[in-house]
């Protein structure tokens, strides 16, 4: 099957770790304003994003065996920064702005790609790299 045919429809859930789920909780829905769905204990806390989910696992809770009666999800998990692109649309990058400065948070990188668009990067609480884009950057109205 070529990627022209694929049945796949996008991404539903994108998933980075972080050690202190509290840090992340706070940093994904206060400075960032996305809103929480789930909290499970010090494994994983979820956030509504746009269409699509955001996990933020703790890789020494999920990279454990399903307990019994737990869900049938294998063990995952990984180590070091992992990185998520939020879409943003080119009117929103003031407000943007304006929320990370207000949290103190610091940007490490804004600018305009010569094909066109506006990426930021910037990082969470878990050392994770965050970039906020234009979707035109990946040809994507």
């Amino acid at each position: 099957m070529t990627a022209a045919n694929s049945p796949i429809e996008g991404v539903l859930e994108t998933a980075l770790y972080a050690d202190d789920l509290d840090a992340a909780e706070t940093f994904y829905e206060d400075v960032l304003g996305l809103a929480k769905i789930s909290r499970g204990a010090n494994r994983h806390v979820f956030f509504r994003c746009g269409t699509g989910v955001l996990l933020i696992f703790n890789a020494n809770e999920t990279n454990k065996p399903p307990g019994q009666g737990a869900l049938p999800v294998p063990p995952h998990g990984t180590t070091g920064n992992g990185h998520t692109c939020f879409r943003l649309s080119g009117e929103n990058f003031d407000a943007m702005l304006a929320r990370l400065a207000a949290a103190g948070v610091a940007i490490e990188s804004d600018f305009r790609w010569p094909s066109g668009g506006r990426s930021i990067y910037f990082r969470d609480p878990a050392g994770n790299s965050l970039e906020c884009a234009e979707a035109v950057i990946w040809g994507i109205e």
